[in-house]
């Protein structure tokens, strides 16, 4: 098994604590932007994007997709993507709030911050302050985002909100947030989301 990635990539991270936490072997392949813009590269993701997991004869893109192959694929527990109807509904309902709002909210104010680009910082920072005030309330008396163990929805989620100061977004207003930061980075194996070395400036 194959993993595409870089450091500093949130998308990636997902990927990657989730392989760890299954304790799965894998190679990790550092693809930065010169080797995405491969010929090499594009036969695996014509969109030049990362994360991609190479397993056997499967090439699968996408972070999301790739956690609910490797819950479906490899979690024998069957418990990291339930599917009683009322746990899989809230699994879904976060991997595509962690594929809207997570991204263009505390993903994008990051990337903005660190690397610059095209976008609104203040609009992308007004999307994290909207979609953190919502987990801080839904989190408070919950341990977990989807169900009363961790899933692949706070797998998913994690990353961006771990790193969401590298965009401005401080994390101070959001107790039950940090609460349930610190209770995903206690899971077994799970590798922390790391720091850019550029400083943060919230």
């Amino acid at each position: 098994m194959t993993l595409y990635g870089t450091p500093l990539s949130g998308h990636a991270h997902r990927v990657e604590a989730f392989l760890n936490i299954l304790g799965l072997p894998y190679r990790y392949v550092e693809a930065n932007a010169e080797v995405r813009r491969s010929e090499s590269f594009l036969a695996l993701n014509p969109f030049g994007q990362i994360p991609v997991l190479v397993d056997g004869d499967l090439v699968l893109p996408d972070s999301v997709a790739i956690l609910v192959y490797l819950a479906d694929r490899y979690d024998g527990s069957g418990l990291w993507n339930p599917k009683v109807p009322e746990e899989a509904a809230q699994v879904q309902r976060w991997l595509s709030i962690a594929a809207g709002d997570l991204r263009f909210g505390p993903a994008l104010a990051r990337i903005l911050t660190l690397w610059g680009g095209a976008g609104s910082l203040t609009d992308a920072q007004r999307v994290a302050e909207r979609v953190l005030r919502f987990m801080d309330s839904h989190l408070d008396g919950r341990y977990w985002l989807a169900a009363v163990r961790p899933t692949i929805a706070d797998i998913a989620c994690y990353a961006y909100v771990a790193r969401a100061p590298e965009g401005r977004i401080p994390l101070d207003p959001y107790p039950a947030v940090r609460r349930w930061l610190e209770r995903v980075e206690a899971i077994p194996a799970l590798p922390p989301m790391p720091q850019s070395a550029i400083p943060q400036t919230a």
